[in-house]
């Protein structure tokens, strides 16, 4: 089955009418095997889909769009890349609803760095295409958000954020800001860190698992 972007799944080990899905949406310079290793512990309900990134930075390794670096070494995102892959990830979800018994009522993105980034992007721009997000050592871009994202309605939007205080690629502290943010906009959120660098601990992994139940 062809979609828009290359994915593994994992069927539901409880099949009904139609089933939960949870995302997966992997980090910079990674591939959809890295997320897709978690899908053993996962809840046996859900339709489980790691989706790799669309543009191909060799040797196995994907991102959802190019950090760049100037002449002084800062970086910076190309947020053209960025939106170009939140809408291919928002009509992936669609596709997946049309070849899946998948609950549209039932989308979870989980999303680790970049593709934490990513999910939040989503889930602001496509609330009625996402319920929950677990947003993993990233951050929101308001730069990539859909420019009329603030008249959606956030209702039926969680989201579990956490951030590991010794992240030496994103600054905790850009984390932090994501609470605020969403409660600005009225989202039910929790916020959770972790004393570990850019990575998700067992802790971690157990508490957005808990979560999600």
């Amino acid at each position: 089955m062809k979609l828009s972007l290359e994915y593994l799944v994992k069927e539901p080990k409880i099949k009904l009418d139609k089933n939960p899905l949870l995302l997966l949406i992997h980090g910079y310079g990674s591939n959809e095997q890295d997320l897709f290793s978690f899908a053993a512990e996962l809840p046996g309900e859900y339709y489980i889909v790691s989706a790799r990134a669309p543009y191909d930075i060799q040797y196995g390794s994907y991102a959802w769009y190019a950090i760049n670096f100037d002449a002084d070494e800062n970086k910076f995102s190309d947020n053209e890349q960025a939106k170009t892959s939140r809408d291919l990830i928002a009509k992936f979800i669609d596709e997946l609803e049309a070849n899946y018994p998948i609950d549209a009522k039932n989308v979870t993105l989980i999303g680790f760095s970049q593709g934490a980034i990513l999910s939040y992007a989503v889930a602001l721009s496509h609330p009625e295409k996402v319920q929950r997000v677990v947003a993993m050592s990233g951050y929101i871009n308001p730069e990539i958000l859909e420019e009329n994202h603030l008249k959606n309605s956030f209702s039926n939007l969680k989201i579990f954020t956490s951030h590991g205080t010794v992240d030496q690629v994103i600054p905790v502290e850009w984390g932090r800001k994501a609470k605020p943010f969403l409660e600005n906009l009225g989202i039910n959120s929790t916020y959770k860190e972790y004393p570990i660098g850019h990575g998700v601990s067992p802790q971690n992994f157990y508490d957005f698992k808990h979560w999600l139940l």
